[in-house]
């Protein structure tokens, strides 16, 4: 149990762990005011068994039980001020310090299992830790205290019936270790059951398009189902087992507070303790049985607190890319890449690359897909270490760079654009926070978007739905485009940006990035050949390696990989319907 406490309040903040020590000592100041109680009873009994009665003793004791009782309601209000204050306020910083670390992790990191688990811990588990976590964790210390304050009590009035009761506690710890390390053995069972249910869920969520299509419902969703199912029986697994080890404890808890009073009776009545004495105790018992049995209701929610903190600090745990490396910026930008590897899941994706781009360039990387284009582009932008080999930006290693210094330098617009639930102008001003109206709009109307933003409910200020689906695909992209030129960085990545765009948009889109690429060096992933044919140069990727390379006239003159992905190409746009 002090393990697991010990645990949370290293999990705490410190300003917030030194609210929670402030309210652990106001329990324990609680405590002793509760311990006033058993000392008026004593006193009033005490006086009513002796010879000449004090006619004052019902008011002394009265006013100890005032001063017990305000005392006690005064010291928990504040304990519970300082314990909910410091658990709302650890989850919610400990929400922004996930978030915080997880921007500085290698993408490799994020699939639907990581995804589903820090959804789960930054939801689930932080809910519970800032609602029923620190409530639990004082209600323990609480009866923790009170117990240490009665059986203080008990010794000071009869060491015999101290000593029963100090039997009984440590049968009592006994029993809640054996729990503990029962729920140890469990725990990897239950939180693995947890992760792959909110895995599925959010697999189910982002395909739900093709769940309705091919109506994967109910029992055909096979995968959901077994999550599910696998999960409820992971926690009716956990309280199977708990069930007979709660309840032998409970016997003990009960076992002592009857040996408590029957041996106070015996005692009693054979003369060896006062009948006040004796009266007192058996009181006391009553009290202990209650905080002992509170403090054990609570051991198995002990062990849900520990798990909670273990899966938060396993994500704050994930190796970050470099964050103290050099934080000036480059004093080119010129990029080389020197034999690079690089290889996901044991798969290699990029095969001995080597390649420069100097600054100002323009170049196309073009091949067939699944061919490693698009990871080569984020190996560039430190998306991915890479295994072997090195990448320079300004002829320093990118992984010499603080992380952030090393993102200024970039730009991207990616085929799949991502726009946040907020307004337009908050989803352009991503690329600078800092930026004026002004600023966004004149962005907007080089990214050809303030025409059809104007046509909008609320202009710069309509809040688009989770992931702009209130836009079509070209207004989405151009968005993409306008955070990318308020960004305004010397090095532009456009990953296919213009591929799935229609007719009628693309015209605006390619002004758009004609707009965005000005003066910038360019690396761009595209299949169109009027957005590759003019590049300073093109890199043909083809199975992790560069196949060929060189200008649009220079590899159309070979009879290579190239020329007849450029004539497929070609064939294709001249099909009629």
């Amino acid at each position: 149990m002090l393990k697991i406490i010990r645990r949370f309040l290293a999990f705490c903040q410190k300003q917030n762990r030194n609210k929670f020590y402030l309210s652990i000592f106001l329990s324990f100041i609680e405590s002793m005011f509760n311990g006033l109680k058993i000392v008026a009873i004593y006193f009033l009994l005490s006086s009513a068994f002796s010879d000449s009665f004090d006619r004052r003793m019902p008011l002394i004791t009265l006013g100890i039980m005032l001063i017990s009782v305000i005392g006690q309601c005064a010291v928990r209000y504040f304990a519970t001020m300082l314990q909910t204050d410091g658990g709302y306020s650890t989850c919610a910083l400990k929400r922004m310090e996930i978030a915080e670390h997880l921007r500085y992790v290698p993408m490799g990191y994020f699939n639907n299992n990581s995804i589903g688990q820090v959804l789960s811990v930054t939801t689930n588990t932080m809910q519970f830790l800032e609602g029923m976590a620190t409530r639990i964790i004082m209600l323990v210390s609480s009866s923790a205290l009170t117990t240490l304050v009665i059986t203080i009590l008990v010794f000071t009035f009869d060491y015999r019936i101290g000593f029963i009761l100090l039997l009984g506690l440590i049968l009592c710890l006994l029993a809640s270790a054996y729990l503990m390390r029962k729920a140890n053995e469990l725990a990897p069972e239950k939180q693995e059951c947890e992760t792959r249910l909110v895995s599925e869920i959010v697999e189910y969520i982002e395909g739900i398009s093709e769940v309705k299509s091919y109506n994967l419902t109910g029992s055909k969703c096979e995968a959901l189902n077994k999550a599910n199912d696998d999960n409820a029986n992971s926690f009716y697994k956990m309280e199977r087992s708990f069930t007979p080890i709660i309840g032998i404890e409970a016997f003990l808890i009960k076992l002592t507070g009857i040996a408590m009073v029957f041996f106070s009776i015996m005692f009693s009545l054979n003369g060896s303790l006062a009948i006040a004495k004796a009266i007192t105790i058996i009181i006391m018992s009553f009290v202990v049985l209650a905080s002992l049995e509170g403090s054990s209701a609570y051991n198995g929610l002990l062990r849900n607190i520990d798990m909670c903190v273990e899966r938060a600090n396993r994500i704050m745990e994930v190796p970050q890319m470099n964050l103290e490396g050099i934080k000036e910026k480059p004093t080119s930008y010129d990029i080389e890449a020197k034999n690079i590897e690089f290889s996901y899941e044991r798969k290699k994706i990029i095969n001995d690359v080597s390649f420069k781009i100097p600054y100002g360039a323009t170049t196309a990387i073009v091949g067939p897909s699944g061919g490693g284009k698009t990871t080569l582009t984020k190996l560039i932008a430190r998306f991915f270490d890479v295994d072997k080999g090195s990448i320079t930006l300004g002829g320093v290693n990118i992984k010499d760079y603080n992380y952030d210094t090393l993102m200024s330098s970039f730009s991207f617009v990616f085929q799949d654009v991502f726009l946040f639930n907020d307004t337009i102008a908050n989803n352009i001003r991503f690329g600078n926070k800092e930026a004026s109206m002004d600023e966004v709009i004149e962005v907007a109307k080089k990214a050809r978007c303030h025409e059809f933003i104007m046509k909008l409910p609320n202009g710069y200020d309509t809040v688009l739905g989770d992931d702009g689906v209130s836009l079509s695909g070209g207004e989405r992209q151009r968005l993409s485009i306008a955070r990318a030129i308020m960004k305004d960085a010397p090095i532009i990545i456009l990953d296919e940006a213009t591929a799935n765009v229609d007719p009628e948009n693309e015209c605006e889109l390619v002004s758009a990035v004609n707009e965005l690429t000005h003066n910038k060096t360019i690396i761009m992933i595209a299949h169109r050949l009027k957005t590759v044919m003019n590049a300073s140069q093109i890199l043909v990727v083809e199975n992790g390696r560069i196949k060929e390379r060189g200008t649009h006239s220079e590899l159309m003159k070979q009879n290579g990989l190239y020329k007849r992905f450029i004539e497929g190409r070609e064939k294709a746009v001249s099909w009629k319907i």
